[in-house]
């Protein structure tokens, strides 16, 4: 299982009151409510392998020089030199240093790389895994993972993780016309503001689809565009030729990374703290109270 911990954690902030709070009063309801999170997804797949998957830099450079509107809309603060500072409320960002510690003294593993988002990190694993692969995301471009064959896919939180939606690719055909693979291509060219990715101008969800079922792929339709004699509307022809340069560079942006270099870990699910001590000094200093014990009672069972 390969949680995508920030979309967890910001949907855990939203969804549990900030009345929940440390004994000095400072909100901890992210921090609780990730913890509760992890605890019922345990409970109910009960995964052998458990990984928090960690953006260490949520818009990278190299994406950035591809497409500089890449998330551009999110930035808080440009820094020189390293990952710029993503908008955030500002009593959630006090939080992710808790929650990362609380993880790293439970024992989950960790894991993310200079360079890379979280979405990289479980694109990575994902292919390394030998057996069937369970990713935890609120974030739909993940769905380009989905693989039927090799047991990849996604569980997507429609309310909490109580409620989870299987997306595999029989779902991904009946919603949008295409499996995993094709997803990312779909992403692509309808574009994605909430990503500051402007796809190609006119052409939508459905006419991407229909687009990618009768022409394969990217690399198809754009074969296509070129073919005076392939079946496009003239507009379809005009925008896509026009959107040459996006559609150059968007596949590397939009596609997760594969081959992300990873340190050594340990994914194994933890049966009792890895850190007991440094745990009960967090536990009292953040007030973690129930949503620490549901947790540690659930991996130790």
């Amino acid at each position: 299982m390969l949680l995508d911990t920030a979309s967890l954690y910001f949907r855990a902030y939203f969804g549990v009151p900030d009345t929940v709070r440390a004994p000095d009063g400072t909100p901890v309801n992210a921090v609780r409510g990730l913890l509760d999170f992890i605890a019922r997804l345990v409970q109910d797949h009960q995964p052998d392998d458990l990984v928090a998957c960690m953006d260490f830099d949520w818009r990278p450079q190299w994406r950035v020089d591809l497409i500089p509107s890449y998330k551009a809309h999110r930035v808080a603060e440009e820094v020189e030199g390293g990952p710029d500072e993503e908008e955030t409320p500002d009593t959630l960002s006090p939080q992710v240093p808790v929650i990362e510690s609380v993880l790293d003294a439970v024992g989950i593993a960790r894991i993310g790389a200079a360079g890379y988002e979280a979405d990289d990190v479980i694109g990575t694993l994902a292919v390394r895994a030998p057996g069937p692969v369970d990713i935890v995301t609120g974030d739909r471009d993940l769905y380009q993972l989905v693989d039927d064959r090799r047991g990849v896919r996604v569980l997507y939180p429609l309310k909490g993780v109580g409620t989870l939606q299987t997306v595999d690719e029989a779902l991904l055909r009946e919603k949008y016309g295409v499996d995993g693979a094709g997803y990312a291509d779909l992403a692509l060219l309808r574009g994605d503001p909430s990503d500051g990715l402007p796809g190609v101008p006119g052409i939508g969800e459905k006419t991407a689809a229909k687009l990618l079922t009768a022409h394969g792929d990217l690399a198809g339709i754009m074969a296509a565009a070129e073919d005076p004699a392939a079946k496009l509307t003239p507009t379809q022809r005009k925008r896509l030729l026009e959107a040459r340069p996006y559609l150059a560079v968007a596949p590397k942006v939009v596609r997760v990374a594969s081959d992300v270099p990873l340190p050594t870990f340990d994914a194994a699910l933890p049966r009792e703290p890895h850190d007991p001590m440094a745990l009960e000094a967090l536990a009292e200093q953040w007030g973690l109270g129930g949503s620490l014990q549901r947790l540690l009672t659930v991996l130790a069972a």
